[in-house]
């Protein structure tokens, strides 16, 4: 296994996100922008936790038109945020139902509100709103002046192109997952529960350095799957089963994303031929990409090799999607996505088919756009 990359950034990382940040809102006459789910908070401060898995307390981070982000925090996040480059610290004691943090923001953000200023907020597909949506109703009612915009593409265009620092990160727990995936056949066997093998391959990612593993699906049944995004059973496996397994495992807040499939003792023509057609799909998608062409243009490619075997009758959705801080990122590799593909982009490539009487087959890879094409992230 290589050496594990340094966890976490440095300073120098987190301005230059937020300064290329300020760059983009100057350009769309944004005077801040209003940060609440995980991803983006960390993204531009480094602030890192499992305590985002609880609903109770919202967390805000606002990034003013120049300087540094502002956190407006739980007083129970104070101490770790003031590890990352953040000097200014806002915080309540939470939970408080009747003032969770609204005061704190209206007085940061009420001069915005007295000019007419605009802000940013995040409304567009693959976001939420991560606060109660009657506190936002009153935040918003206390600024009346203030105007909202919506800042998705602005987050979306810096989050997707990786830094060398993230693409190490994802490398790494790719091979961490890559190694792991080559032990399934020894943690394998007929007659052993499903259930067993996902607490196998889950223990075997952490002992190879993963820091989690939030997210392991498959399938197994005779002669192919019908059902991909399952938690396992009890039912043992049998000779004649294809099974798969999809991990999303994490190191240093970063994930891969990716699966493999396996027959136990035997497969099927047809499934056999399945494997093929995505294995050629895959293969077809990594030697097409090139910085410069479309998410659209790279569907297209991997739909026409899965085309003439699939039973889905065009209703495909995506065949990949980007990846990161987050198990599925935008873009999406999809018909209706024209995302131009650039360099340090770090996409996942999906090609999945329908075949015989409702059993379904999944190929996943992870790779890094580079000048003159695409690399696969395993180490």
């Amino acid at each position: 296994m290589p050496d594990a990359p340094a966890r976490g950034f440095s300073e120098a990382e987190f301005a230059a996100r937020t300064q290329q940040a300020q760059i983009l809102m100057a350009e769309q006459g944004l005077s801040g922008l209003l940060l609440m789910s995980e991803p983006e908070v960390r993204y531009f401060s480094g602030f890192h936790t499992l305590f985002w898995q609880s609903p109770t307390r919202p967390w805000f981070l606002f990034i003013p038109s120049a300087g540094k982000p502002v956190a407006v925090i739980p007083e129970i996040g104070a101490d770790l945020m003031r590890h990352t480059w953040v000097d200014d610290i806002r915080t309540w004691g939470a939970p408080a139902p009747d003032d969770d943090g609204l005061s704190l923001l209206t007085d940061l953000l009420q001069p915005l509100a007295v000019r007419g200023d605009t802000i940013g907020l995040m409304k567009g597909h693959e976001t939420s709103l991560r606060m109660p949506l009657g506190d936002y109703e009153r935040l918003m009612n206390g600024l009346s002046g203030v105007k909202v915009a919506d800042a998705t593409g602005l987050i979306r265009s810096l989050r997707m192109l990786k830094s060398k620092a993230e693409i190490a990160k994802i490398s790494h727990i790719c091979a961490i997952g890559t190694h792991v995936f080559s032990e399934v056949p020894n943690m394998a066997h007929a007659g052993q529960p499903f259930e067993d093998l996902f607490r196998c391959f889950r223990r075997e990612a952490l002992l190879q350095g993963a820091d989690d593993v939030p997210y392991l699906v498959g399938g197994a049944e005779q002669g192919g799957y019908h059902d991909v995004i399952s938690p396992p059973t009890k039912r043992p496996l049998a000779t004649g089963d294809i099974f798969m397994l999809d991990t999303g495992a994490t190191w240093d807040g970063y994930f891969c994303d990716f699966d493999r499939n396996f027959a136990v003792g035997q497969a099927d023509d047809v499934s056999r031929r399945a494997y093929d057609v995505l294995w050629r799909a895959t293969q077809t998608g990594i030697e097409a990409v090139r910085p410069g062409m479309t998410c659209r243009d790279l569907f297209q490619t991997m739909q026409d090799v899965i085309a003439p075997m699939d039973n889905r009758g065009g209703n495909v959705g995506r065949l990949g999607h980007g990846l990161g801080m987050q198990l599925t990122e935008w873009p999406s590799l999809a018909a209706f996505d024209d995302t131009i593909i650039q360099e340090n982009m770090v996409l996942t490539l999906e090609p999945s088919l329908s075949y015989g009487a409702g059993r379904v087959m999944v190929h996943e890879e992870n790779i890094v756009v580079e000048t003159n094409g695409a690399r696969l992230l395993r180490g």
